[in-house]
């Protein structure tokens, strides 16, 4: 395992910070254990830990769980925008790396160098519309949303501009037509419509994906409730991931 591999996919896409609530260490330990599998860690000097927000009211919001997504990623943002970083790299803690990752990492690291670049997804619920521009790499329609916000990045101008259009959100009602309190991965998608001179390169097939976990966003399910069930759920959700 060479973690040279995935330090120059971090020069290029920025130092990766991780999303994980404090009271979540089931995910922190599985974000840890993927990290070691391309080379890396939480302790890795292009790795860092951010403590997701959970609030204690949704505020127009779907969910508390939604609010609280949608302030972490914009907490993430604010703080490469103040540490004055021009790239930065957000994982959630329920990320898992593709098997083939590594060895697919090399020339699709090389692409996003050479390619003009504003937004990367190295993860997604489905591929969304575009065009071919590299191996592995397509060039997302900015009219087309994509779902999820488990793996990517964003550079240059657009960390700022993003930051201003996510707080914009938080001023307005729910259901404004401008885009009132929503989902951050709709939200940064309504961001890519408004901004079609941002250019998004999407890894395809993914390079990441959501590993199945015990939500924080939606409501939870009643057995993930009880002590005892609450670990064999989890347990279930890593055989079906490593059968998947």
């Amino acid at each position: 395992m060479d973690p040279e591999i995935a330090e120059d996919f971090l020069s290029v896409t920025g130092s990766a910070i991780v999303i994980n609530l404090p009271y979540r260490k089931d995910r922190r330990a599985e974000s840890s254990a993927e990290l070691r599998k391309i080379g890396l860690s939480l302790d890795h000097p292009q790795v860092d830990l951010f403590a997701a927000v959970r609030p204690d009211e949704p505020a127009g919001f779907p969910t508390i769980g939604t609010r609280g997504c949608f302030l972490s990623h914009l907490g993430v943002l604010r703080h490469a925008l103040a540490t004055g970083r021009d790239r930065v790299l957000i994982c959630e803690d329920d990320l898992d790396f593709t098997p083939d990752m590594l060895s697919r990492l090399p020339a699709l690291t090389a692409e996003l160098d050479r390619q003009p670049l504003d937004l990367f997804y190295g993860g997604y619920e489905a591929l969304p519309a575009g065009r071919i521009v590299a191996p592995d790499l397509v060039r997302a329609d900015p009219a087309q949303g994509i779902g999820c916000t488990h793996f990517y990045a964003v550079r240059g101008a657009a960390i700022a501009d993003l930051v201003r259009y996510l707080e914009a959100i938080l001023t307005r009602p729910p259901g404004d037509p401008a885009g009132g309190p929503m989902h951050v991965d709709g939200a940064i998608s309504r961001f890519r419509a408004d901004h079609p001179d941002y250019i998004t390169l999407v890894a395809s097939p993914p390079i990441g994906v959501q590993r199945r976990s015990r939500t924080d966003i939606h409501a939870v399910k009643w057995f993930d409730r009880l002590p005892v069930l609450r670990g064999i759920a989890g347990g279930l959700r890593r055989l079906l991931a490593r059968r998947s």
